[in-house]
């Protein structure tokens, strides 16, 4: 009976703990573990304007007031700084059909356009239309910030926003707390919108070959879902201490409950 009892915790000790590779992000694989320094060729494109993209659009010139005309802000193009919450108010929001409204040059296409083939697009149509070149008209477009939602196992989930050009979903996920010990990091959910819909992919972050994924880098509204471990939802303790304790818990009632059924 105590050999039985003995393996029984074994087992569920075994089967309970969660390992160090399950925990641990980006873990060579055994034949670049000898290798001092790895070399990783950077898998990302230049991202190409969607709709309900915002930008953040800043025109300058000699004579700024030359061109405060075409600031989408009431404080036109002098201000400095702008919050983060005046962009969605200030900024230019790309429509359904890919435009975005511009003071004095109206509609401008940006759909599946990079910022910066905006730029020149808006550089170009105001020398054409409305400065000469020695105004140095000087146009500067970025994303208004990459935007994510993140749910599941981790620490703060909701809505996070990264004010960079570009950023991986490790600095999505360092930006959200990060990912509990009960979390999968094996296979980490990314929905992401495209103009023909949505698509779904799974990546591995124990994985160090997760850095040449096309996904590891993330854009403006994509939805990241860390799913639970299975050790969870079993309720016996992530680690062996935890794992021993809630067991002799059980043993203990179990014994117990024994006990009094006898002498009654």
């Amino acid at each position: 009976m105590k050999k039985i009892v003995f393996l029984a915790l074994f087992a569920v000790i075994l089967t309970s703990c969660i390992s160090t590779k399950d925990i641990t992000y980006l873990q060579p694989s055994s034949a670049s573990k000898s290798d001092s320094i790895r070399v990783v060729q950077e898998n990302s494109k230049p991202y190409r304007i969607q709709a309900s993209d915002i930008l953040s659009i800043n025109i300058k010139a000699l004579d700024q007031k030359l061109v405060e005309m075409f600031s989408a802000s009431s404080q036109g193009a002098t201000q400095m700084q702008v919050s983060p919450q005046s962009l969605f108010f200030n900024g230019y929001t790309v429509d359904d059909h890919g435009n975005i409204r511009v003071p004095i040059l109206g509609e401008v296409n940006v759909l599946g356009f990079t910022a910066d083939e905006i730029r020149q697009k808006i550089e170009k149509q105001l020398l054409e239309e409305y400065f000469k070149k020695e105004a140095n008209i000087f146009v500067t477009v970025k994303l208004a910030g990459l935007r994510y939602v993140i749910n599941g196992e981790i620490g703060s989930p909701g809505s996070g926003v990264l004010y960079q050009d570009r950023a991986t979903i490790m600095e999505a996920i360092a930006n959200s707390g990060d990912i509990p010990i009960t979390g999968n990091r094996k296979e980490v959910q990314i929905i992401r919108k495209f103009p023909h819909g949505f698509e779904t992919y799974s990546i591995d972050l124990t994985d160090a070959s997760a850095m040449n994924s096309p996904y590891f880098y993330i854009q403006p509204n994509d939805y990241i879902i860390i799913k639970p471990l299975k050790q969870k939802t079993w309720g016996t303790g992530v680690t062996g201490v935890q794992s021993v304790a809630t067991i002799m818990t059980a043993i203990s009632i179990i014994t117990t409950f024994l006990v009094l059924s006898k002498t009654l």
